[in-house]
């Protein structure tokens, strides 16, 4: 770039720096997407302070082409942080992108009245200005973005964790119920999740409850017997549930082998079943 674009913007920012935060503060606030109801004037004037700073430091490094550079490291940092603190917070990405791109106006307006008896001038430092202020808010929606897919797959997997609970029934019996679609995402929480259990508690038997499988299909299949074979390896043997007729005929139809598997068609046979192979019975107390 040359000199002058960057030595002009350099200045202003340095001999502006207050003007342009309370014109830059204003133009956050009255901005279209603007929610206070998720960040305090306070916070947004001290982000802002402490993002011009560090804005006005790189643009004295006179590297405005490339912001990937060691002269832009304090503001890519800024911008990561707040970036990935307004995902949490419920902000969306034009939203968090605004933060950077409602700086525009500010700058130009300075640069207007600096430039404004030199229009090539004038020119070149708005469309510097432009590409850069670009640039950074396009950084600061790719943070975002990757911030927002962390959250997502963290809850992704709480939500996996609390719909695959394994309840103890008895001493040495747990219960697995399935509900929803097993797809090998879940399988992988479900066998590590009886697995622990199996190790904890030291129990004997698992029942695996699938009567809030909508659809047994070959894949469903062998997701099981997976976990069955895991389990057996641990020193646990597995009982089956669930097994409702129309289940039963597309486990016939398919061709799958459950032969060495105990099955029952619901949960309390699998019990009673569980709790005869521990040599325990129920009785009545009359």
């Amino acid at each position: 770039m040359e000199e002058t674009g960057t030595t002009r913007l350099a200045d202003i920012l340095e001999k502006h720096e207050r003007d342009l935060l309370a014109a830059w503060i204003e133009q956050q606030l009255n901005a279209v997407t603007v929610r206070r109801g998720l960040i305090s004037e306070r916070d947004l004037l001290q982000q802002s302070r402490q993002f011009l700073n560090a804005f006005s430091h790189a643009v004295q490094s006179g590297d405005l082409d490339d912001i990937m550079t060691p002269a832009w490291e304090e503001v890519r940092q800024l911008l990561q942080e707040l970036s990935q603190s307004r995902a949490l917070q419920g902000f969306s990405s034009s939203e968090t992108a605004m933060f950077i791109f409602s700086l525009k106006q500010p700058l130009f307006s300075r640069l207007s009245e600096d430039r404004g008896d030199d229009p090539e001038a004038l020119s070149i430092n708005l469309w510097s200005c432009t590409t850069l202020l670009d640039k950074l808010g396009l950084f600061t929606t790719e943070v975002y973005q990757r911030s927002r897919e962390g959250i997502i797959q963290r809850q992704q997997q709480e939500l996996l964790e609390l719909t695959t609970p394994v309840v103890k029934l008895w001493e040495g019996i747990l219960a697995l119920p399935l509900v929803g679609t097993l797809d090998s995402a879940r399988t992988q929480v479900v066998m590590e999740n009886l697995l622990e259990r199996i190790v904890d508690t030291g129990a004997a038997i698992a029942i695996i409850d699938i009567t809030g499988v909508p659809v047994v299909d070959t894949l469903v299949a062998q997701h099981l017997l997976k976990t069955v074979a895991a389990a057996r390896l641990m020193g646990a043997e597995c009982i089956v549930s669930g097994i409702r007729p129309q289940i039963a005929q597309t486990i016939v139809h398919l061709g799958i082998e459950l032969t060495d598997i105990l099955t029952k068609a619901t949960l309390a046979d699998a019990f009673a079943l569980a709790l005869r192979q521990s040599q325990l019975r129920i009785v009545s107390s009359d």
